[in-house]
């Protein structure tokens, strides 16, 4: 083995020391902008969906309110998108998550068109948007005050920061940074590498967590460690899951294909918000808007048969189609947890014999697989929604089947990006 160059280990604890003040920064400030973005989308969504029907003597849970709000939300999405500078930036279903910064130029309509999509009932979560808008303004801003720290290494710390703010922990951003930082040319250990990232991470779950907690909010209710059958179950429901996953995959590259035909965003989104519209009153309330607090609804809920948890799951996995083709700017892990709890209860219904939590967990477990294509992240996501660690040695096995039923599918980008895959 090679000897190190003397001095080198000090030289490295010296830089990240360094480097901290900085990660945490971005962390803070990443924490800061994503709370603002996302009260700002609450007021307006309770304006919307509250306020507004009731003063004119109109049922917001109605399939006429539900229509002309998700209709009128993709024109406004339309126009903004076609005339504001800057066009909200790439479309989010050919761009990359933690892609290269954005001109500041593009904030300003990425956060409206971001905003508005997440109040009126658009079935997509915040995070595509909000990483691109924390890298665009950290960039800037490290740029100005810190010009001597790598822009790549601002990209990796923002997505961090972003991510750990948004599950409010940094086990989030640690878990999705291993398979990068592992793969990372140069010396040094592998948490050496991550050290930043969980640096800026830890601020900004800390940062989020006082003001407002995690945007997952969703549990199940505690049932003890799972049993044998229990853990047969959730090696073939996660399998089944991802599969399910997988057809609004191929649905999502289709969907996108035709609604690029028409050319025009204003006429596409519109489209879009109509279609949306049409699933949302045939799959009610819950299907709307990104999926988080409406998963907790669904789990603590009056145990609904299988086949109305079956079309939940099927009317959002459509409506996360829909909205990520029709040119919303959004990301879709929120709304794949959904779908996913949704599922396992529907499996469930069917097996009533095996525990709530083995089932959901392991159904979140293969959708965000299919979705979102990582398997660390969707191995915390399901260990997160049981809010048990207990399952962590059942979901292991579960992922083993699933993986091979994604590994060599598409991925769930627009086939027109040049072949790009997600980060």
């Amino acid at each position: 083995m090679t000897e190190p160059e003397p001095g080198l280990g000090q030289n490295r604890i010296r830089t990240l020391a360094v480097l901290s003040v900085p990660a945490v920064l971005i962390g803070v400030v990443s924490a800061l902008i994503l709370f603002a973005l996302d009260e700002l989308s609450r007021q307006l969504q309770d304006l919307l969906w509250d306020v507004l029907p009731h003063a004119v003597g109109i049922d917001p849970d109605g399939g006429w309110w539900i229509f002309g709000m998700l209709t009128a939300t993709g024109l406004a999405v339309g126009l903004m998108v076609r005339y504001l500078p800057g066009h909200a930036g790439p479309d989010s279903a050919a761009a990359e998550l933690g892609g290269s910064a954005l001109p500041l130029k593009v904030v300003p309509s990425l956060a409206a068109v971001a905003v508005l999509g997440l109040a009126g009932g658009v079935s997509l979560g915040p995070e595509n948007p909000i990483i691109a808008i924390n890298t665009a303004v950290l960039t800037a801003l490290l740029a100005r005050f810190f010009r001597r720290v790598p822009a790549r290494l601002v990209l990796g710390l923002t997505m961090a920061g972003t991510v750990g703010a948004l599950f409010g922990t940094p086990v989030a951003a640690a878990l999705l940074f291993t398979g990068m930082a592992g793969a990372m040319a140069g010396p040094g250990a592998l948490f050496d590498k991550l050290f930043l990232p969980l640096v800026s991470a830890g601020a900004g779950a800390a940062v989020m967590t006082t003001l407002g907690g995690t945007m997952l909010p969703a549990s199940i209710p505690e049932a003890g460690s799972p049993g044998g059958w229990d853990v047969l179950a959730a090696m073939a429901i996660a399998p089944l899951a991802a599969a399910f996953g997988l057809a609004g995959v191929l649905a999502f590259r289709w969907a996108h294909r035709q609604f690029r035909r028409l050319r025009s965003p204003v006429l596409f989104t519109t489209l879009g918000g109509a279609l949306l519209g049409l699933l949302g009153v045939l799959g009610g309330p819950l299907t709307l808007f990104k999926g988080a607090e409406e998963s907790e609804e669904l789990l603590h809920g009056q145990g609904e048969s299988f086949s109305t948890l079956a079309v939940l799951a099927a009317v959002k996995l459509a409506a996360l189609v829909v909205a990520a083709a029709a040119g919303f700017r959004g990301g879709r892990i929120f709304p794949a947890v959904f779908v996913g709890v949704a599922f396992g209860l529907a499996a469930g219904a069917l097996l009533p014999d095996i525990r709530a939590d083995a089932a959901v967990s392991a159904a979140v477990l293969g959708v965000v697989l299919a979705i979102a294509r990582d398997g660390w992240l969707a191995l915390f996501i399901a260990v997160v929604i049981t809010g048990d660690v207990t399952v962590s040695a059942m979901l292991c096995l579960a992922i083993l089947p699933a993986w091979l039923v994604v590994t060599h599918a598409p991925h769930m980008v627009a086939e027109d990006d040049g072949g790009a895959r997600p980060a």
